[in-house]
């Protein structure tokens, strides 16, 4: 036989083998050719942990000075000088203005003056009263002049008496025109300066001293907020804060920035403004630095009630809408399936849900764009979850 033909056959026949031994290997191993399936995707989850949360509402409000004072001239005259420093703090008593003291000065003369002459005339009938008395007893003069001898006295006291009234009348007077501080308190710009005629007619406004340590917040609540939350805690649905009618007050800066210090509320008032439909309530919020200016916005946070079995999700794991609030929750299976839960405020950035979880579910928080349906998940704890009750927070509004 010719070589080259020898040398083809052979070719063939091991091509042929080649053939028969993939079919077989295919046969025997399904598996290995149609590749391994993907492993289960990963979902960050929070485990819940249902505890006592603080319901927290945030409502606007606006800082006001404790107290407030009017300083006014109460003696006419023109303002000599001035004598604080615009912005200081000054103290009850402290010496602000004086007014031209002249005319005072004289009216306390004069009231002296007159004090001096009914005092005399007062030692006069009472020397003639007492010289009187043994002689109408003795019937060396008649009782109608003694009569009129003790008369007299009496009317010399009565204007002794006035004549003193008088002094002292102009004494305060004198005093008007030193005008003084009647509180403690930071003191704003003068009114007037040096050499205004001022108290014609009118007590003239002169300055303006306030309080600010501690201030009080004034802020609104609907009445609507306020008569779900009395039914709330009538059903036992919510509880009361420790310490009734002393709930705790934080105070949150235009910038965003809390006041370090807390406050607590005051009041809230007994009736509704028939305007607006809201509830006024005032808080005291201590200010040792000052920081915090009469008439300054600021936003308050005010803890009324506390829920317990209650649970903070971050705001991501739950969807909001109008059919709705709902969560996904991972099953022992590690199938995901929606479920329907009821939100009430947000604290710190997480929601408060009221109802729907049980403790121990796993809740999807991040890679929600892995779930696929009837596709089981891997469930990895969320690095950023936490699950401590946040102290403070501001009610959340539905989107």
């Amino acid at each position: 036989m010719h070589p080259l033909r020898m040398s083809s056959r052979l070719v063939s026949v091991l091509l042929i083998a080649a053939a028969l031994l993939a079919a077989c290997g295919k046969s025997d191993n399904p598996a290995a050719t149609a590749g391994a399936a993907p492993p289960p995707p990963e979902v960050g989850v929070v485990t819940v942990s249902a505890g006592e949360v603080g319901l927290v509402t945030e409502l606007p409000g606006r800082v006001e000075a404790s107290r407030t004072a009017q300083v006014r001239a109460r003696a006419a005259g023109i303002v000599q000088e001035r004598l604080f420093r615009e912005g200081s703090d000054v103290r009850a008593g402290q010496l602000l203005f004086r007014i031209d003291p002249a005319p005072y000065q004289a009216q306390v003369a004069n009231a002296q003056a007159t004090l001096a002459r009914a005092q005399a005339n007062l030692g006069q009938a009472t020397a003639l009263a007492e010289r009187y008395k043994p002689l109408v007893e003795a019937n060396a003069v008649s009782r109608q002049d003694f009569v009129n001898a003790v008369s007299a006295q009496k009317q010399a006291e009565a204007e002794v008496a006035a004549a003193r009234a008088a002094v002292q009348t102009a004494q305060i007077n004198l005093n008007y025109a030193a005008v003084t501080a009647p509180i403690s308190g930071r003191i704003g710009r003068a009114l007037v300066t040096e050499g205004a005629l001022v108290g014609q007619g009118e007590a003239t406004p002169l300055a303006v001293i306030q309080q600010i340590r501690p201030v009080y917040v004034n802020f609104t609540q609907s009445a609507s907020e306020v008569l779900n939350l009395r039914r709330a805690f009538e059903q036992g649905r919510l509880e009361r804060t420790a310490g009734n009618g002393g709930a705790v007050v934080r105070v949150v800066l235009e910038d965003g920035n809390v006041h370090p210090q807390t406050g607590r509320l005051l009041f809230s008032d007994l009736s509704v403004d028939p305007a607006t439909g809201q509830v006024t309530l005032r808080a005291e919020v201590p200010n040792p630095d000052g920081g915090l200016l009469p008439g300054l916005y600021v936003r308050v946070r005010l803890a009324q009630a506390k829920a317990s079995n209650a649970v903070l999700l971050p705001q991501q794991a739950v969807t909001r809408s109008n059919q709705g609030d709902t969560v996904m929750v991972v099953g022992p299976d590690g199938q995901v399936a929606p479920r329907t839960v009821r939100v009430g405020s947000a604290q710190n950035g997480q929601w408060v849900v009221m109802d729907g979880l049980k403790n121990g579910e796993q809740v999807v928080v991040d890679g929600f764009q892995k779930i696929q349906p009837n596709t089981p998940v891997k469930p990895v704890p969320w690095s950023g979850g936490q699950s401590a009750p946040a102290a403070s927070g501001a009610s959340a509004p539905r989107s």
